[in-house]
């Protein structure tokens, strides 16, 4: 896990022309989204096939990755970020617990961009996975360029997951998120490209990326 340092970040939803600040606490995210390998050996799947164990896990929900958050924080002992009820309908998070959960939007960006001011922080071909150079499918994790924090495919080969809910009023349930894919075209890859859909929506270009807080006991 990469240690991201405090800061603040300027958010925007241009369907609706607005654009805020949202302070951001320090943290941690993984360098890349979570492997098929890492996901089946928690789900306690086989990976099929063999050699597609480190490209990003996708045909995955939130709910799926919410999921996973809780039960590899168990595995680790580490306190779960995440209640979820009966009907699993209704999940709140525990932003104080030291277990594994999903970035926030504002976390998210924040990371992507790190420190830089563009839409991407390099050029396009040597940071990302997308329509025009990953081949119809989706790539091993690490093989692009990172960004100067670290972190790899923040933009292009997977979209990724966040915390939030989209827009309640008008959306209800849609979580947001981020970052572009293999199958996007390069003006959807970018830090602040914003998508949504429902948390129980799975699609092969999908997937998520662990982040964990810093607390008192870390």
């Amino acid at each position: 896990m990469v240690t991201i340092p405090s800061g603040e970040i300027a958010l925007r939803d241009d369907r609706i022309k607005a654009t805020w600040t949202a302070q951001v606490h320090a943290f941690m995210l993984a360098p890349v989204p979570v492997t098929k390998a890492l996901y089946d050996s928690i789900m306690h799947k086989s990976v099929e096939p063999q050699d597609e164990s480190q490209t990003p896990v996708v045909d995955v929900s939130w709910h799926d990755a919410i999921l996973f958050c809780n039960l590899l924080s168990r595995q680790a002992g580490l306190k779960v970020c995440y209640s979820v009820s009966e009907d699993g309908e209704r999940v709140v998070c525990n932003a104080e617990a030291d277990g594994y959960r999903l970035p926030t939007e504002a976390e998210w960006q924040y990371a992507c961009k790190a420190g830089t001011t563009g839409y991407r922080y390099g050029e396009l071909d040597d940071i990302a996975w997308y329509h025009e150079n990953a081949e119809g499918r989706v790539q091993e994790v690490g093989r692009k360029q990172p960004n100067a924090w670290g972190l790899y495919d923040m933009l292009g080969n997977v979209w990724e997951w966040c915390w939030d809910l989209y827009d309640a009023n008008v959306y209800g349930s849609y979580r947001i998120f981020r970052g572009g894919s293999w199958a996007e075209e390069a003006r959807g890859c970018g830090a602040t490209c914003r998508r949504r859909s429902h948390p129980t929506f799975r699609i092969d270009d999908l997937g998520f990326r662990l982040a964990r807080s810093l607390t008192d006991t870390n």
